[in-house]
């Protein structure tokens, strides 16, 4: 199971279901860069864009979810929000 790189986390068919790995990454990985290297409201903007996606993708997977990774997720949501707000001005 270690080995086994291409597994399907939690299985399903929803609008995700079908977006490769690698563009999801680049994505998140994008969104994340430019709100922090840009700042201000328009950085601040794509972070609110980040958080929103990661908020739907934890409220659509929680059932599923052991105890520890909800509480992973939590924590990751939470540094995304601290983000958000450092890099607004003031």
């Amino acid at each position: 199971m270690a080995n086994d790189s291409k597994r399907t986390l939690i299985p399903g068919d929803g609008p995700l279901a079908k977006v490769p790995g690698t563009v999801a990454f680049l994505l998140v990985i994008g969104l994340f860069a430019a709100g922090v290297l840009i700042r201000g409201v328009v950085g601040a903007i794509f972070l609110c864009v980040l958080l929103a996606g990661v908020s739907v993708l934890l409220a659509a997977t929680w059932k599923v979810l052991a105890p520890a990774g909800r509480v992973l997720r939590i924590v990751v949501l939470l540094l995304l929000v601290g983000v958000t707000i450092s890099v607004l001005p003031g």
